[in-house]
């Protein structure tokens, strides 16, 4: 499945670190004490589509991040080599890992979400000087970021290899970061929160046309659990999930879409992007099943089934 010439199918780099999601029991009281209850997994935008991408049957993967010597960073260790990937992270000893905290209603929906995540600002930069991950970007096939970074991280990466670079926008905070690069990334996977933030617009129409003139080619726009917009080079689709009749926690479908699409994309250079975006919802819609950020299989009837029943249409 590996290209010629190339180390790693897919290199990703990026947030991997743990999340904390809290589910409010019955509905959900503004500035009061809410019973629930608190599950901690491992995540981070771009780790969460390294796993999908392996679920998809991408085999050659690797990811360089950065954590902390504490007990947090072990469980992210432990992740990291249980889905095969590849490890070539930094580890700091006397610092401490990043963290996502969410707080989601009875209905699975974010209500607030807190990120501490000083580590990516400050240690991913100075990696990237390393010989050894400086060679890893520049023989990788394809490569996935996140918004995790800090601008000069991504330029530095952007400009060290020639080869597809996928971009998840992670929140309307950080998206903004991925702009100077934006000539560069092959695919950009975005919500509809992020694509405001980004083009100071509010409506699709005009927001387009500003990613277009900020030049972002290819972009895959999610909007909750409603139709996705695919934007390639100028030409629009829209992406009709089917309906989804449980939802058990949303947190990570998003990555999970960019996941799946960027391992079709690698996996089949001739697929198209709406074909590669087809995959990638199905693989939201089963990760939304299940509580965390990854799905238990993403292949089987129950996959095929769902990308069986998404519509596709092309707006003029």
């Amino acid at each position: 499945m590996n290209s010629a010439g190339h180390e790693t199918t897919l290199l990703g780099i990026g947030g991997a670190h743990i999340d904390r999601i809290g589910r409010v029991s019955g509905d959900h009281r503004p500035a009061a004490s809410n019973p629930g209850r608190l599950i901690t997994t491992v995540g981070g935008g771009t780790l969460n589509a390294l796993r999908t991408a392996r679920l998809r049957g991408v085999e050659r993967v690797a990811l360089i991040s950065a954590r902390g010597g504490d007990a947090d960073g072990l469980q992210v260790e432990e992740a990291v080599a249980d889905a095969g990937i590849a490890d070539m992270s930094a580890v700091f000893l006397d610092r401490q890992t990043a963290t996502y905290t969410a707080i989601l209603d009875q209905n699975g929906d974010l209500v607030t979400g807190l990120a501490d995540m000083d580590l990516y600002e400050t240690a991913l930069l100075r990696q990237l000087r390393r010989r050894e991950l400086r060679d890893a970007i520049g023989s990788a096939a394809t490569i996935m970021t996140d918004a995790n970074l800090p601008v000069a991280a991504l330029e530095t990466i952007a400009g060290m290899s020639a080869a597809p670079l996928h971009a998840i926008g992670v929140s309307p905070a950080k998206v903004s970061r991925l702009a100077p690069i934006s000539e560069r990334i092959a695919t950009l996977f975005i919500n509809m929160r992020e694509l405001a933030a980004l083009t100071k617009a509010d409506a699709i129409p005009p927001a387009l046309t500003a990613l277009g003139k900020l030049g972002f080619g290819r972009a895959v726009i999610t909007d909750a659990g409603r139709s996705v917009t695919v934007v390639d080079h100028g030409k629009r689709w829209t992406i009709s999930p089917p309906e989804v009749k449980q939802v058990t926690d949303v947190t990570g479908a998003g990555d999970a879409l960019a996941g799946a699409t960027v391992a079709r994309l690698a996996l089949d250079p001739d697929a198209t992007l709406v074909e590669a975006v087809c995959e990638g919802v199905a693989a939201a819609q089963m990760t939304l099943r299940f509580e965390g950020p990854i799905a238990r299989t993403l292949t089987g009837p129950e996959f095929d089934s769902i990308r069986g029943h998404i519509g596709v249409s092309e707006t003029v």
